[in-house]
């Protein structure tokens, strides 16, 4: 029996999804946007838990409770992180997560003290800022970190005076997603990794809820807040998870098959390939859904999958995506893509497990052979 496509409330997910935007969450700072995500927990019905180390595990039952399988997707983001207070009251900051300083410069951003009171905001800066001073020296200017500073909205002009604010070596420095969705349905933000990939499962989970759908297995949703360091997945998945969807951002440049408005499975990233049966069965469902589905390949990408095979977690590993444009830059995707993903994971979520005879490993040798037994001959 072919699973049902259910009706995904876009409303809901364009809305949830400006409200996750507009939250900081780098990685190593991830509070304010847990707590959102579990208020939409509770909101569409789906009861959760959150381990020791702030992932949210949420799940709703089927009519097998195990093995079962898990959608994965992360709230934590790119950032920055202060390194020193300069002489001039100005930060010199680090990455949190890859990416290039060139799309740091000119972005407005948002200080994090350890007091959650006193929040600033600033702007990145080139240290050649101003071409009434520099010339063309602003264009010979190279590109890197230790060529980037932070210029903070208060009336600061020596490091005494920024630490008298509470800003210290440590605190961490989000980069304001500033998003705008277009007429035409873009979405243009920073941050649409992974949080539009948060906003398509929430609006997945939803449809199923709301519709009452039968799963022949349960399913968990976790929201994990370190993907962008390279942990993501590496904790919070149960051992009986069978199989396991990651959603992320599906990389939009030349040579690349994906598109901004539609829906990618994930052939390879640069940990490896994907679990081969699992990747047909999600591009055979796509296309009985109708949906606008491409095949591709990531040389420099990885994600949640690749932290919980690293763990050594026991499972098929898949991942989807919403073509995004300028990745980990000014991002760009289309509220059809985003669509496209939480309709395939709202019909994944109703099939029965790629195999049914995958199941949570046993104690014991099974029919090996003892050491004391000849091996067959026959």
């Amino acid at each position: 029996m072919r699973p049902a496509k259910l009706p995904i409330d876009m409303t809901y997910v364009e809305d949830v999804l400006l409200r996750l935007l507009l939250t900081p969450s780098p990685s190593g700072r991830t509070e304010d946007v847990m707590r959102l995500v579990a208020e939409e927990f509770v909101a569409i019905g789906v009861p959760f838990y959150v381990t020791r180390r702030g992932v949210l595990v949420g799940g709703l039952h089927g009519e097998q409770e195990s093995p079962d399988r898990a959608v994965v997707v992360h709230a934590d983001t790119i950032g920055c992180m202060v390194k020193r207070v300069k002489d001039d009251g100005r930060l010199q900051i680090v990455p949190v997560g890859t990416f290039s300083a060139r799309f740091a410069e000119g972005a407005r951003c948002t200080i994090l003290t350890d007091d959650a009171e006193r929040v600033y905001t600033g702007t990145v800066l080139p240290l050649l800022a101003s071409g009434h001073t520099y010339g063309d020296a602003v264009d010979t200017q190279p590109v890197g970190w230790e060529q980037v500073e932070v210029r903070i909205d208060e009336r600061t002009a020596s490091a005494a005076g920024t630490a008298a604010l509470g800003v210290a070596v440590g605190d961490f420095v989000a980069l304001d997603a500033e998003p705008v969705v277009t007429p035409s349905g873009y979405v243009k933000s920073r941050h649409l990794d992974d949080k539009a990939g948060v906003a398509a499962a929430l609006g997945a989970f939803k449809a199923v809820v709301d519709s009452r759908a039968d799963l022949p297995v349960s399913v968990h949703l976790v929201v994990t807040i370190a993907e962008e360091v390279g942990m993501g997945a590496s904790h919070g998945l149960h051992a009986d998870v069978a199989e396991m969807v990651a959603v992320d951002n599906a990389v939009v440049a030349p040579g690349q098959a994906s598109r901004e408005t539609g829906l990618t499975v994930a052939m390879q990233d640069s940990s490896g390939p994907m679990d081969y049966h699992l990747t047909r069965k999600l591009l055979t469902l796509g296309a009985e859904l109708g949906l606008d589905v491409r095949r591709d390949v990531y040389n420099h990408y990885r994600s949640d999958s690749a932290a919980a095979l690293e763990s050594g977690a026991e499972m098929r590993t898949a991942l989807v995506g919403f073509g995004v444009d300028a990745s980990h830059g000014y991002e760009r995707t289309h509220l059809d893509a985003i669509r496209s993903v939480a309709e395939l994971l709202a019909a994944y979520v109703q099939t029965p497990l790629t195999f049914r005879a995958d199941a949570p490993l046993r104690a014991g040798l099974g029919r090996l052979p003892s050491q004391d037994q000849e091996p067959d001959q026959g």
